[in-house]
């Protein structure tokens, strides 16, 4: 491949692109070329928190300048494979069964190929008449030896470039159509995030002049490699209370040096990002292109004294950013209506001019919003995000005090991860409130309730203060939630004037959860 800035073709794959674009029929060229392309960028681990987007002035500038921000962008799970999933699916994570970042979570399982793989959005545009590109971070697992390897090319692309597994800089495989590529540890030719900045530019190049395209770009960046040093309140989950305050200097040290990095490594992206949309520029597409930017989930760096890592409920960790622009989007516009990326799927399928209604999709296009047509009197107020968390069987040999069913342990003992981190939350935005509800799968059924605006940084569970009118109206939302599938999912919350509550409606399954919530409340 080229060194690293240079935006002309590569040798590596200028030759595969050659051969497999193969032009339309006229007849195809007729009834497809007026359709927009659409570009996603997906970043990993960004943050929205504590000043992810600053290294990215250029993205900033060309893709949220040149069109609109969403303020209040969530995922609907914190962790980057049921995430991930979500966005490919436009479903809740209890709906695609992807709980967690392993094979046996479902992420990029042989049950996820056979079941939720050939129904994502990519999947349906290429039979809409598409040609698709992906490069980069697919699911956490892909090319995994039990889930046929990197041979395996999930159905939907036309090109398929695969990171095996989870993000690297170096030092790593991509799948090539199916075909093993191995990288080193040279700069100029292997860091990854120019690797496919290159291979997108190189897309545009040679792709088909006749169809509309899709081009998603998946980077490492700013995964792994001042953080804000919140201390912990006795009013949260335990595994919050755990967390050792104030911290060590040597680990503030340790955060200071992640917090730097990650920065540095999102100056590639923003380099990338504008080649992008100068490569569509000067092949005169950017007028009939949507570019979208996001990230998987958010990240924390210190907050509540935990260390490195997302997986948890608070905003750190759910919000992230989201710009697009596009023909039918004005510039310099900021909405502050919900979206989610469930949303993401149905939103680029109604950009395709596919009709989203024939999905199983949970999430709702958000189109109308961008184009001017949709206010919030008619957008929902209420989405649904969960976690099941991950714990081991025996305890860490280097915190043996903890006991087993914690994972995701750093060296002085603070563990970011447990069996029972698993919660499920209602966040809610609407006109008259934003809040945050969330109940977790313990023995104690243990409830965080937030006031975002009057606490935006959620250091004050309101649980036992908030009015017990409202306290059973978010658990019987959440209810609801938990067990909605497609249109179900888009039903009144809360805080909206349609909204009706009947508490004889209470699933009789859930109904021991409304007890002992009382009783933990009181």
């Amino acid at each position: 491949l080229a060194p690293a800035g240079v935006s002309s073709p590569t040798p590596a794959l200028c030759p595969y692109l050659r051969h497999f674009v193969r032009l339309p029929e006229p007849r195809v060229f007729a009834k497809s070329y007026w359709r927009p392309n659409i570009v996603l960028i997906l970043t990993d681990d960004l943050d929205i928190a504590i000043g992810g987007l600053s290294p990215l002035t250029k993205t900033k500038k060309l893709i949220g300048d040149a069109g609109i921000s969403f303020s209040n962008a969530f995922v609907a799970s914190p962790l980057c494979c049921p995430s991930r999933a979500s966005i490919l699916t436009g479903k809740y994570p209890h709906n695609h069964h992807v709980i967690n970042n392993t094979i046996e979570g479902n992420c990029s399982s042989t049950a996820w190929q056979k079941s939720e793989e050939a129904h994502t959005f990519p999947a349906i545009l290429k039979n809409h008449g598409y040609q698709t590109f992906f490069a980069g971070k697919y699911l956490n697992q892909y090319g995994h030896s039990d889930a046929g390897g990197v041979e395996h090319v999930p159905p939907g692309w036309s090109y398929w470039v695969g990171l095996e597994k989870n993000s690297k800089y170096y030092n790593y495989t991509l799948s090539v159509d199916g075909k093993a590529q191995r990288h080193g540890a040279d700069y100029s030719k292997d860091y990854l995030t120019d690797v496919l900045a290159n291979m997108s530019l190189d897309f545009l190049s040679y792709k088909s002049n006749y169809q509309p395209f899709f081009m998603m770009v998946s980077t490492p960046a700013p995964h792994s490699p001042g953080p804000q040093l919140l201390s912990t309140r006795t009013d949260k989950h335990w595994l919050i209370r755990q967390a050792k305050t104030p911290m060590t200097n040597s680990s503030v040290q340790f955060l200071d040096d992640a917090f730097r990095k990650r920065w540095r490594t999102l100056l590639s992206v923003d380099d990338m990002v504008e080649k992008i949309v100068k490569s569509l520029q000067v092949r005169g597409e950017l007028n009939n292109t949507y570019v979208l930017f996001t990230s998987d989930n958010g990240y924390h760096t210190g907050q509540f004294s935990l260390p490195l890592d997302k997986r948890q409920l608070y905003e750190f960790d759910i919000r992230v950013p989201l710009m697009v622009r596009g023909p039918k989007i004005k510039p310099n516009q900021t909405s502050k209506l919900l979206v989610a990326n469930v949303d993401l799927g149905p939103t680029i399928l109604d950009i395709a001019g596919y009709d989203v209604n024939k999905t199983q999709m949970d999430g709702m296009s958000f189109l109308p919003v961008m184009e001017g047509k949709m206010n919030s009197s008619s957008w929902r107020t209420d989405i649904l995000v969960e976690y099941e968390g991950e714990g081991r069987n025996v305890s860490d040999p280097s915190c043996p005090l903890l006991g087993p069913g914690v994972s995701e342990c750093f060296p002085d003992c603070v563990c970011e991860d447990s069996y029972n981190n698993t919660y499920a939350c209602v966040r809610t935005v609407a006109p008259c409130a934003n809040l945050q509800y969330c109940e977790f799968d313990d023995n104690e059924v243990f409830v965080e309730v937030y006031n975002v605006t009057a606490d935006p940084f959620q250091l004050t569970n309101i649980a036992k203060t908030i009015d017990q009118e409202v306290l059973e109206k978010m658990n019987h939302r959440l209810m609801m939630l938990q067990s909605c599938s497609g249109q179900s999912c888009r039903t009144p919350g809360v805080y909206d004037p349609s909204y009706k509550f009947d508490p004889r409606q209470m699933f009789t399954g859930h109904s021991w959860r409304l007890s002992r919530l009382r009783q933990r409340v009181k």
